[in-house]
């Protein structure tokens, strides 16, 4: 059941998603990490402004046996609101929405989030590029996906899709990656837009949300 409704989303996303939020170029932003990621994520939102004025999906491989702490983690090292993904929430501006264990993370064609148990892909569930490729399909020209720090491939296929669909696609570079291997397939397919250190990302998602002008 969960499958299908991810497949009407790719086939017909309607425009009004994106009603509810502000004026600005890019509404949704995608984090996809795996080994190492936990430091590398909490760098970006920790230097955030509280006012950043999009939402933010985090993945991340974790085992599927035990729970996840990334909720309360987070919440002590940003002033962003964080929430664990539920199926049926709406994606609000501000707010960082993280994986639940087990589970991937999809969006609805109405914003809404969708948590599910289909296969895994590559191994891994919750996967990046199911994400991303949700991401892409329901935003398009306002999305954005970053890739950091990993040992596998996961996120290299949702940043074509990413780009296909007119997102910017952003990656970690070597020297702070933890990983590389997960950065380096994502920047292997030619469509990542920027290779940057840890620290240069989060100036880079708040020039491009709330300088750009919005596009429609």
């Amino acid at each position: 059941m969960e499958t299908k409704v991810f497949n009407k989303t790719l086939e017909n996303p309607p425009h009004r998603v994106l009603s509810h939020f502000p004026n600005v170029a890019y509404n949704v932003i995608g984090i996809a990490a795996s080994q190492g990621g936990l430091r590398a994520i909490q760098t970006i939102v920790s230097t955030l402004p509280a006012d950043f004025p999009a939402a933010i999906v985090v993945v991340q491989h974790t085992s599927a046996n035990f729970p996840s702490y990334l909720t309360d983690i987070l919440s002590r090292s940003t002033s962003l609101q964080v929430e664990s993904a539920r199926t049926g929430l709406l994606l609000r501006p501000g707010i960082i929405y993280t994986l639940v264990p087990d589970r991937h993370i999809l969006i609805n064609p109405d914003g809404t989030l969708l948590l599910s148990d289909s296969p895994k892909l590559n191994f891994v569930r919750p996967a990046a590029d199911l994400l991303f490729r949700s991401l892409a399909t329901i935003y398009k020209t306002r999305a954005i996906s970053v890739v950091l720090t990993g040992r596998n491939s996961d996120g290299a296929l949702g940043t074509i899709s990413i780009k296909k669909h007119g997102g910017i696609a952003i990656a970690q570079d070597e020297t702070t990656s933890e990983f590389f291997t997960m950065p380096k397939a994502a920047i292997a397919t030619g469509k990542v837009d920027w290779v940057l250190p840890l620290y240069a990302i989060a100036p880079k998602l708040v020039n491009l949300v709330t300088n750009e002008v919005a596009r429609l």
